[in-house]
């Protein structure tokens, strides 16, 4: 994969509500094929949503969503105007879900392997009963992705087994079996300790590096700076502002954005 300029993701007025409380107010984005993308703000500002929303793990309750797809039958281009679908699952056609779920694959804050699974099995799990591709097919990619991310004597391990450096690299593997064109992180290094962050952000900057599109939720700033070929600030479920890296960290034009940035370098 080499970056291009095409966009492969357009998200346009994005809303989401859970009671009482709006979430997503408006959120517009357009990724082009090969950026990274990091979502930075305060928690709660919306970032995790957008994602799960991203993904079809929550359903919005307004706005769209068009992924333009691959060159390839599986992953065919989808549009879903959610205020059309009066923002329910029932509402949004089913196979329009299914085309958005094939494009993209998430990595988990607490990684989320099924702890009564090996890691193979949890790897070749999607591909397999999802996917319904072939098994032995399924199984050499998940080995040969094991052993690039330094796992393959864990195959037959359990997840209670492995460190959490482990168990995230574990999920990243999930995410890559499945093919996505698009790779979302919900806070990849948030749960782990101090030491076994370093093994996870290799590893995605490795897979930024060979062109691979993603959003990144992250507080690492310094990660967001090196990696990310775009940072958007969300703050009250929508992007306040949105540029480069190393610009927008060093010299953001929002004042919202200064006071987020200064409170997280100088927290005391």
């Amino acid at each position: 994969m080499s970056p291009t300029d095409q966009k492969l993701l357009t998200v346009r007025g994005l809303q989401k509500s859970f009671g009482a409380n709006q979430v997503l107010t408006s959120v517009d984005l357009t990724v082009a094929r090969g950026t990274v993308l990091a979502l930075i703000g305060p928690s709660g500002s919306g970032k995790t949503t957008v994602l799960r929303c991203l993904n079809g793990l929550e359903i919005a309750d307004g706005g769209t969503i068009s992924i333009v797809g691959a060159d390839d039958s599986r992953h065919a281009p989808v549009t879903i105007d959610f205020a059309a679908a009066h923002g329910t699952r029932a509402g949004v056609p089913k196979k329009a879900l299914t085309n958005l779920r094939d494009q993209s694959a998430m990595v988990f804050q607490h990684y989320n392997l099924f702890p009564h699974k090996t890691v193979l099995e949890n790897v070749m799990e999607g591909p397999v009963v999802v996917q319904r591709r072939d098994r032995a097919e399924v199984e050499a990619e998940a080995l040969a992705l094991l052993e690039r991310v330094g796992l393959s004597d864990k195959r037959d391990s359990y997840p209670f087994e492995l460190s959490g450096g482990q168990q995230q690299r574990v999920g990243i593997v999930r995410a890559l079996a499945l093919r996505p064109t698009l790779l979302l992180f919900d806070e990849p290094t948030s749960a782990l300790d101090p030491e076994l962050v370093g093994d996870v952000l290799r590893l995605i900057k490795e897979l930024a590096a060979e062109g691979w599109t993603m959003v990144i939720v992250t507080h690492e700033l310094e990660f967001a700076r090196e990696v990310a070929t775009e940072v958007a600030f969300v703050d009250g479920g929508t992007i306040v502002e949105h540029g480069d890296p190393k610009e927008m960290l060093r010299n953001p034009k929002h004042e919202r954005t200064r006071q987020f940035l200064h409170r997280l370098l100088f927290p005391f």
